[in-house]
This record gives structure tokens, C-alpha cells and sequence, in this order.
């Protein structure tokens, strides 16, 4: 009688365990359907970098159009253009990282000190709003602010002495950089503290009880308790800044960008755009991105591993 229960239990669990399965995998059904379509089909188009392709051989030219070996990698590293791009796209992400990433730490931090719950969910929340809106609407509003008719910047600094004369600024290259950057940071800050408030989040209270024991100000517990503790979340983001050094906001590039600062404006992300949607010249856009998906997984391989040395952690 007691194997007969036992089995019949087994079998109740057995039967249980497969309809939560099925039930969990119909969820992700939709999902993985979508990454199917999105991100695992169009790798086969990754072969285009090989061959010359023509836009009027059609879906089928994929396959048929004749090899052309490394012709397409040839063409882009010979382009006297190709240097100039990948400068602005690594000075761009390297000054970008450089000045977002400890002042989103320090944001996260300062909303973290804030008292009074209301005060503070008032400060996430019109933090986080630029993020919701499009580059289209926020890059027209970086325009006209930085606009010589009549834009709030150049008005200020001309009653402010700083200048004799408005200012172009759209129009004048060296300036595009910090433009790119400021407003970048302006909108994308206060999403960019979620996960840092989430592990802040997470620390456990005991530590900061016993740093207030052995004297701690507000100053010493961030320093001694709270950053050591959200290392690994600071590492891991570090990781994937590193890795994605060659991908730009193309949005707000695409958006900023004009014939005037296209010197420091054109990055690898806007000329695989004109080159492969205005020009069809797909197999060179496909080589590029094959460029910069090699280089990230070794830029991602290299960090982990320095991240692992110096600091004991790191993605794998």
C-alpha cells in the first residue's frame, strides 16, 4: 500500500512538474519567438561581408552572389574616412564613460542619503522622465537651446559678458563633443542609477549600524560600506562600458549631427547607416559590424580578465 501511495504521489508530482513547464515555457514562447526573428536569422546575413552582393539579386543573392573574399574589409580600412570615424567613436565613449560613470555613482548615492521618502521618489522620478522621451523631441530641444536666434545658452552668456557675439554651436565641430556628451548625460543619468539604487538597496542596515558604532559620518559609510558593496554591480557595468566601446547613441547622433560638425560627428554607427540603408552597399555594412562585434569580444574578454585580477570579480 505504501509503494502504491508513493508511486501515485510521484506520478501527481511528475504530471505537476510538466504542466508548470509547459505553462513556463508558453511564456516564453513570445520571447524567444521575437530573438529567433531578430537576433538569430539575420546573422545569416553576416556573409554579405564576403561577397558582392547587389540589391537587385534579391533575398536569394544572399546565397547565389559571387565570393569576394576580404574586398569589402579592403575598401573600409582603405576608406582615408575610416580613421577619422573610429577617433570620434572611441573619444566619444571613452570621455562619455569617463565623465557618466562616476557621476551616476555619486547620483545614486545622493539620492540614497535623501531622508524623506516623498522628497526622494519626487527626485527619481523627474530624473528619470528625459529617458522616456525620444531623441528626436530631446534633440530638438538641445538645438534650440544651443540656437544663435534667440537659443536660452548663447542669450545667457551674452548677458553674463562670457560673449560679445552668438554662438553657432551646432555648426562648429569642436564644440560637438561636449554637446554630445553633456546632453547625453543629462538625459540618460537618472535611468542609469537604477541598478546602483537597487544594490544600494540591498545593503545590509547591520553594516551601517556598526560603522555609526565606530564613529562614521555620512562620508565614511559611503566610502567604507556602501561602494565596497556594490563593487561587483560597478565592476559589471565597467564590463559592458568597456565592451560596447564602439557603439554610439545613434539616435542622438543621427539627431545632432549636421553637414557643418560631420568632422567630429561621423561614427562607425551613422556610416554603417548611410553606407548600408542610403548607399545599399550591404556588404560593407555587414563587414563593419563583423569589425566591431570581434573587437568587442575581445575588448569583453579583456576586461573580465583584468577585472578578475584586480578585483576578484567579473562576468565569467
Amino acid at each position: 500500500m505504501k509503494s502504491t501511495k508513493k508511486s501515485k504521489a510521484s506520478n501527481y508530482r511528475l504530471g505537476y512538474d510538466k504542466g508548470t513547464q509547459c505553462q513556463l515555457h508558453g511564456m516564453m514562447l513570445p520571447g524567444t519567438v521575437l530573438m529567433i526573428l531578430f537576433n538569430v536569422i539575420p546573422l545569416f546575413g553576416l556573409i554579405l561581408a564576403f561577397k558582392n552582393y547587389k540589391v537587385t539579386e534579391g533575398i536569394l543573392g544572399i546565397f547565389t552572389s559571387p565570393f569576394y573574399g576580404l574586398q569589402n574589409f579592403k575598401i573600409i580600412f582603405s576608406n582615408h574616412d575610416f580613421s577619422r570615424m573610429l577617433v570620434n567613436t572611441l573619444g566619444l565613449n571613452l570621455i562619455g564613460q569617463l565623465v557618466a560613470l562616476p557621476l551616476t555613482i555619486l547620483f545614486a548615492l545622493f539620492i540614497n542619503e535623501i531622508a524623506k521618502p516623498r522628497f526622494k521618489s519626487c527626485v527619481q522620478t523627474v530624473t528619470y522622465m528625459p529617458h522616456f522621451i525620444s531623441w528626436v523631441v530631446f534633440g530638438g530641444i538641445v538645438i534650440e537651446l544651443l540656437s544663435a536666434d534667440g537659443g536660452m545658452v548663447n542669450a545667457l552668456l551674452l548677458r553674463l559678458g562670457i560673449l560679445d557675439t552668438p554662438v553657432v554651436f551646432m555648426a562648429e565641430p569642436k564644440y560637438f563633443w561636449a554637446i554630445s556628451i553633456v546632453s547625453n548625460l543629462v538625459k540618460e543619468i537618472g535611468w542609469g542609477t537604477i541598478l546602483y539604487t537597487a544594490a544600494i538597496a540591498g545593503v545590509d542596515q547591520e553594516l551601517y549600524e556598526a560603522a555609526v558604532l565606530d564613529g562614521a559620518g555620512r562620508y565614511r559609510k559611503m566610502w567604507y560600506v556602501t561602494l565596497p558593496c556594490i563593487k561587483g554591480t560597478v565592476v559589471i557595468m565597467m564590463i559592458f562600458a568597456v565592451a560596447g566601446i564602439l557603439n554610439n547613441n545613434f539616435d542622438q547622433l543621427y539627431v545632432l549631427q549636421n553637414a557643418f560638425n560631420l568632422e567630429r560627428s561621423e561614427v562607425i554607427d551613422t556610416y554603417i547607416y548611410k553606407v548600408g540603408l542610403q548607399q545599399l552597399q550591404f556588404g560593407m555594412a555587414a563587414a563593419i559590424n563583423i569589425f566591431k562585434s570581434v573587437l568587442a569580444l575581445i575588448l569583453l574578454v579583456g576586461a573580465n580578465k583584468v577585472s578578475n585580477k584586480l578585483t576578484d570579480s567579473g562576468l565569467f
